[in-house]
C-alpha cells in the first residue's frame, strides 16, 4: 500500500508541475501575443517594457558589440535598440566602458540568459569595471538581465535589461528571458523582414513535439519520458530543431519557433 501512495503521489506532484509550467508559458503567450501586435521597433519596446517593469526591469539596450578599440564616435552606430537613460548612454560612450563592462564580457563567454550580478561574480573586477557597474547605479541601473542573439549574416547582438530593483524568480527569469529574446527578434524582423527569405525552415512533428516540451521548461530527460524516447534521441531532436531555427541557445530556438508558429 505504501508503494501505491508513494506513486499515486509522484504522478500527482509531476502533473503538478506539468499544470504551473503550462500556466507560466500560457501567461508568456499572451505577453507574445501583445509583442506580435506591435508594428514598429519603437512600440515592441514599449511592450516589452510594459512587462519586464513588473519585475522591475525598466530600461533596454539592443546592439552589436564593437570590437576593442572603436571609435567613440562610431559606437552608436552599433545600436540597434535603445530605451536607456540618455545622459548614462552619453557617459559609456564618452568614457569607452563597453571596453571594460563585464557584463558584455561575461556575454561574450556565456551563450544563454544571465543576470548582471553573476557577471560581477564569474569576471574579476578591476578599477575600471567597477566604475562601469558603479555609474550604472547612479542611473538607477543596479541590476538586470543580458543575453546575446545571433543574427542572419553572424553578428553578435547583446540585449539587456536593466533597473533599480529587480526581482526575478526562476520562473521569471525563464518568462523575461523568452519575452525579451521574442521581442528583440520582433523588432529585428519588422526592422530588416528578415522573415521572407527564411519562411522555407520546417520542423518535424518529432522536433515540435520536443521544441513544445522545452518551451515549458522541461530537460532532455524529462522529455524522453513524456515521449516514451530516450534522452539522447530527444536531446537530438531539440539540437536539430536549434540548428534549423538558426539559434544559438534553447530560449532563443523557443522564440523563434512561437514566431514561426510551431508553438502556440
Amino acid at each position: 500500500m505504501r508503494v501505491k501512495h508513494w506513486a499515486v503521489d509522484l504522478n500527482a506532484g509531476r502533473q503538478h508541475g506539468v499544470d504551473v509550467a503550462m500556466g507560466h508559458f500560457d501567461r508568456t503567450l499572451e505577453f507574445i501575443d501583445q509583442l506580435q501586435h506591435a508594428d514598429t521597433a519603437a512600440a515592441v519596446c514599449q511592450k516589452l517594457l510594459g512587462i519586464t517593469s513588473e519585475f522591475g526591469l525598466t530600461a533596454l539596450m539592443a546592439g552589436t558589440v564593437p570590437q576593442p578599440g572603436t571609435p567613440r564616435g562610431q559606437q552608436k552606430d552599433h545600436v540597434l535598440l535603445c530605451e536607456w537613460p540618455g545622459e548614462w548612454l552619453e557617459r559609456y560612450v564618452a568614457r569607452n566602458y563597453v571596453d571594460h563592462d563585464p557584463v558584455v564580457s561575461h556575454m561574450k563567454q556565456l551563450q544563454a540568459p544571465f543576470q548582471w550580478r553573476e557577471a560581477s561574480q564569474a569576471i574579476r573586477i578591476d578599477e575600471s569595471s567597477g566604475e562601469v557597474m558603479g555609474d550604472a547605479g547612479e542611473f538607477k541601473l543596479r541590476d538586470g538581465l543580458a543575453f546575446p542573439l545571433i543574427t542572419l549574416d553572424g553578428q553578435i547582438v547583446m540585449v539587456s535589461l536593466g533597473g533599480e530593483a529587480v526581482e526575478l524568480s526562476g520562473a521569471d527569469f525563464g518568462l523575461v528571458s523568452l519575452v525579451a529574446t521574442y521581442a528583440i527578434g520582433r523588432a529585428m524582423q519588422i526592422h530588416t523582414m528578415a522573415a521572407k527569405n527564411i519562411d522555407h525552415v520546417e520542423l518535424t512533428p518529432r522536433e515540435r513535439e520536443c521544441m513544445q516540451w522545452a518551451a515549458v521548461g522541461k530537460s532532455e530527460w524529462e522529455i524522453s519520458q513524456i515521449l516514451g524516447i530516450s534522452e539522447h534521441t530527444s536531446e537530438k531532436h531539440l539540437l536539430n530543431a536549434k540548428s534549423k531555427l538558426g539559434a544559438v541557445n534553447r530560449v532563443q530556438a523557443v522564440a523563434e519557433a512561437i514566431r514561426r508558429g510551431y508553438i502556440s
